[in-house]
């Protein structure tokens, strides 16, 4: 059974008898049948009752229904309800529009509507670049996606991507001040998406695609970066590839090597895998070996096409062939973009010494951190409980707030590059260790400090829009 955890956490309201031992009795009962008592609330007291809420941390819902079941054995217990609190958090969504101006009387109305409003129109229809400084696209990001490739639960469609998409408006707002909203598409064709991004365009100042299977995602990318001109990023792809090389930026300095002496080997060839191989390649990594179902990717093993095609051009130079487990031989990092349990220690210990090790799948890595704890020189996963995690919240809100700060019409490889840069040095050298690689997701600056560095990127390139 995976460990209780706050996502699989319940609310349970008891009655108790009124004597001494009830409640040692119930939390006994909890604790044995594997809760963890996260808190006990006093609800109410009457003569011979006294009614609590237990909030208990679970493993998945079928061992909080277990809870329930072995609280109401206990004699003198009666079991009320059982809330999930993740479930409650989210009724009736987690985000909501406010205006930013009281109305207060006619005079506010006749500017923030008619018949003041007709003259900010008027303005945007004469001046049209003006509807960066008049309108909410100044500050807006439409979370775009088909529910093809929902964290890890696959395609499960759109209406089911709904709850991640408002998360990460959440996020947007949180860390970046952007207001962000989920637009989910129902839609079966890449074209489908491109056209309807084309036509909800004039509303936003940014597209962040989410959550699209490959390979469709390659194309929806490309043609709306061609199509449009404002910013356009796929967060499975380039978020998580910058968050890496900033990480690995930093665990390059705990094991005292240079990137362009690593060879790093990439397991998985999807949008992760790719986009994570291109900004190791344009940040001077020495060797980037890429392994697919079908073992390692080189030119000439099939027909690639695609993004395919760009990993037989540009890594695995030497051709080596075989399958993941020989290309991590002598290997320095070893970086995890596919599933679980998909590499053992035994081929850790097979990589040079002191590798580092980037098992990014979730919930369960390709190599759990317990079993190469004593192999691997620094261990980095996606899972807030353990130390570094690869989160792409390092990165999104602070790239979107810097490019719309620029008025930025593209996200660049250098303005990514720049981000990575900032997060790694967000770090500092008294703070590197090898279970601190990488900045705390709740750590504001980091955000602050992307915007900075991807705006004057964006100014450097001369890729800014010029408004009134």
């Amino acid at each position: 059974m995976a460990q209780p955890n706050v996502s699989h956490s319940v609310t349970i309201r008891v009655e108790l008898n009124n004597t001494p031992g009830s409640l040692g009795r119930l939390t006994t009962a909890i604790g044995e049948a594997g809760g963890n008592i996260l808190g006990i609330d006093l609800i109410d007291v009457e003569s011979d009752r006294i009614v609590r809420d237990i909030t208990v941390l679970a493993a998945d819902p079928d061992h909080a229904q277990l809870i329930r079941g072995k609280a109401e054995e206990v004699a003198g217990v009666h079991v009320r309800s059982v809330l999930d609190r993740t479930l409650r958090l989210h009724l009736g969504g987690k985000i909501e529009v406010r205006g930013k101006s009281p109305l207060k009387d006619r005079d506010d109305l006749s500017m923030a509507y008619t018949p003041g409003v007709a003259r900010v129109s008027m303005e945007i229809a004469e001046r049209p670049a003006s509807v960066h400084t008049y309108t909410i696209k100044a500050n807006s990001v439409a979370i775009v996606s088909d529910g093809t490739a929902v964290l890890g639960l696959g395609n499960i469609g759109p209406y089911a991507a709904i709850p991640v998409m408002e998360g990460k408006a959440q996020l947007f707002k949180e860390f970046a001040n952007i207001d962000a909203f989920p637009i989910c598409l129902n839609v079966s064709k890449p074209e489908e998406v491109i056209a309807a991004v084309e036509a909800i365009e004039p509303v936003f100042g940014g597209i962040n695609l989410e959550d699209i299977a490959a390979p469709a995602c390659f194309e929806i990318e490309e043609a709306l970066k061609s199509k449009l001109d404002i910013p356009v990023f796929h967060d499975d792809q380039h978020g998580t590839a910058v968050v890496v090389l900033a990480a690995l930026r930093n665990a390059a300095k705990v094991v005292d090597r240079k990137l362009g002496d690593m060879t790093v080997v990439v397991a998985g060839a999807g949008a992760a895998g790719v986009a994570c191989a291109k900004i190791l390649a344009n940040a001077g990594v020495g060797r980037i070996l890429v392994a697919d179902r079908k073992g390692i990717i080189f030119s000439g093993r099939e027909d690639f096409d695609g993004a395919k095609l760009w990993l037989a051009e540009n890594t695995n130079q030497d051709r080596r062939m075989g399958d993941l487990g020989s290309a991590l031989v002598g290997a320095d990092v070893f970086l995890g973009v596919s599933g679980p349990g998909i590499v053992t220690a035994n081929e850790i210990a097979t990589m040079n010494t002191h590798p580092i090790v980037f098992a990014l799948a979730n919930p369960t890595p390709e190599v759990m951190p317990e079993e190469i704890q004593d192999i691997a020189a620094v261990i980095a996963t996606g899972r807030s409980d353990f130390p570094n995690q690869i989160n792409n919240v390092l990165c999104f809100p602070g790239i979107f707030r810097g490019a719309l700060d620029a008025r930025a019409m593209a996200i660049t490889e250098g303005m990514k590059l720049a981000a990575a840069d900032a997060i790694s040095s967000a770090v500092s050298d008294s703070e590197l260790s090898p279970n601190y690689i990488i900045p705390s997701v709740f750590n504001k600056g980091v955000a602050i400090a992307v915007a900075e560095a991807v705006a004057r990127e964006a100014q450097h390139e001369g890729i800014v829009r010029h408004t009134i």
